[in-house]
């Protein structure tokens, strides 16, 4: 059997658009010759791949058991048929994309920036927002490195503990708690909250360790950052409990006031996360030591 590696590339693609239109703007390729594909790989592989669903394209059973497969395969392709050689980072002309959480963008991200532009000018970097659901960009290649508190759990993608911080609890200056002796944890549940969560939740770890105090605390919003909590926070008797490195300079800024959380809870931890197939990418390699040294600010004092 003569078989086409243009067609893995293309099978990649339907699989992972799940469409013609989509695979076919994917490989910058016109509709008619992604369909001409399709009812190549259809004939190859005795599957139908894709079929029609109301106005969209399901794929099949067998298209399911395959996609991982097919992706693994066409990055062990492409890196056959394009090997490492010496990284020259004065001529590297590269596009990094980084999903970082807002408040480590803020913290790490300019210094991350100026360490990549003296040592490689044409590199670009890409801070894109988290999303509010679970997306697999960085299986996909999309996204290239991943900061925030999750672990991920996937076999497939790398991740290592970068840094860590305790939480601390923010407030308006001139807020009735910055009068009292002693902020007791019984002050701070009988207090309003803001949480802050990109998928909108009101509850946290918080809660759960006021439960175990018999607590329980009053959460009256949600900001999808950290930023826009801390706006509330200012104008408002409301309290956030954010992590300690990322108030460093907003509170000074914004005419806050910070005091440590009045009961025992873990530190917040950073992971930096990649997918497998960019392990041993010579670039990337050296983008993550940039990057691991830029967030090493977020250990705790």
């Amino acid at each position: 059997m003569q078989l086409d590696l243009n067609l893995l590339a293309a099978l990649d693609a339907l699989l992972e658009e799940g469409s013609v239109a989509g695979a076919a703007a994917r490989l910058h390729v016109t509709a008619p010759a992604m369909s001409r594909s399709l009812g190549r790989i259809r004939r190859t592989t005795g599957d139908q791949i894709l079929v029609r669903s109301g106005r969209t394209m399901t794929p099949t059973p067998y298209a399911i058991a395959v996609r991982e497969q097919v992706h693994e395969l066409l990055h062990q392709v492409q890196s056959v048929l394009a090997p490492s050689r010496e990284l020259d980072l004065a001529t590297l002309d590269r596009t990094f994309t980084l999903r970082w959480h807002d408040s480590l963008v803020a913290l790490s991200g300019p210094a991350l920036l100026a360490a990549v532009r003296e040592q490689a000018p044409g590199v670009r970097l890409r801070f894109v927002a988290e999303s509010s659901v679970d997306t697999p960009e960085l299986r996909r290649g999309e996204v290239d490195l991943e900061a925030n508190a999750n672990r991920p759990s996937a076999p497939d993608i790398r991740a290592e503990n970068v840094g860590e911080s305790r939480l601390v609890v923010v407030v308006r200056r001139g807020h009735p708690l910055t009068r009292v002796k002693a902020v007791t944890a019984q002050r701070y549940a009988d207090a309003e909250h803001i949480t802050v969560s990109r998928r909108g939740n009101l509850g946290n770890a918080l809660d759960d360790a006021l439960a175990r105090l018999g607590l329980t605390r009053r959460v009256v919003a949600t900001a999808p950052t950290e930023a826009a909590a801390l706006e509330f926070a200012r104008g408002s008797d409301l309290l956030v409990s954010v992590p300690e490195v990322t108030t460093r300079s907003a509170v000074a800024d914004h005419g806050l006031a910070v005091f440590p959380l009045p009961f025992e809870l873990p530190s917040a931890q950073v992971y930096l996360s990649w997918h497998q197939r960019y392990e041993t990418d010579q670039a990337h390699v050296w983008l993550r030591g940039l990057a691991r040294t830029a967030l090493a600010m977020c250990k705790v004092p």
